[in-house]
């Protein structure tokens, strides 16, 4: 899950398993699997960031108290 913004200024979360591709043309529109799509105030970068920063925390797991 990712934090994005609506050109209004509103944040949401989004489920960044369900993007299927990110376009700048020139806002940033968010297309998902299922039809739906976002405008959002982020770059595509900036999205494209948040997405690998999700998926790297997902594959590190839990953390432990050695950690």
């Amino acid at each position: 899950m990712i934090e994005v913004t609506r050109l209004n200024g509103e944040t949401f979360i989004l489920n960044a398993d369900l993007i299927e591709t990110v376009e700048s043309r020139p806002d940033t529109v968010i297309f998902l699997v299922n039809g739906r799509r976002y405008v959002v105030r982020e770059t595509a970068q900036d999205v494209l960031a948040r997405v690998v920063a999700y998926k790297r925390a997902l594959h590190q797991g839990p953390l432990t108290k050695e950690e």
